[in-house]
């Protein structure tokens, strides 16, 4: 496992920078983004739209994640420590404990 990027990619740039409506347009323009194994720790990310994102081995350690529906959206190998998580949907193959394991102790995510 390799450490977290901070992707060049212009849509994960308005992540970083708090622009999620701009985000969420975009990406229902069809523009790709790729934020795999990204860097998204501290960030709010509430009003994201997240179905279909590619969030595998993200690092959203204390990021903002309060009301997003992440069912639809990959997690294998996150990391949410500190996050905050009140009115988040995450996926149904994701087991309780692993979400608690990992909001508690930071272990990466495991669907079953």
């Amino acid at each position: 496992m390799s450490e977290p990027t901070i992707s060049t990619n212009p849509l994960y740039m308005l992540l970083r920078t708090g622009e999620i409506e701009q985000f969420n347009a975009r990406r229902a323009a069809g523009e790709a983004c790729d934020l795999r194994g990204c860097d998204l720790r501290g960030l709010d990310l509430r009003r994201l739209e997240a179905r279909g994102l590619d969030l595998r081995d993200c690092y959203l350690r204390q990021a903002d994640l309060r009301g997003i529906d992440l069912r639809e959206s990959l997690l294998e190998g996150a990391s949410i420590i500190g996050a905050r998580i009140s009115g988040t949907y995450f996926p149904a193959s994701l087991a309780p404990e692993e979400i608690n394991l990992s909001l508690l102790h930071g272990t990466r995510m495991r669907s079953g």
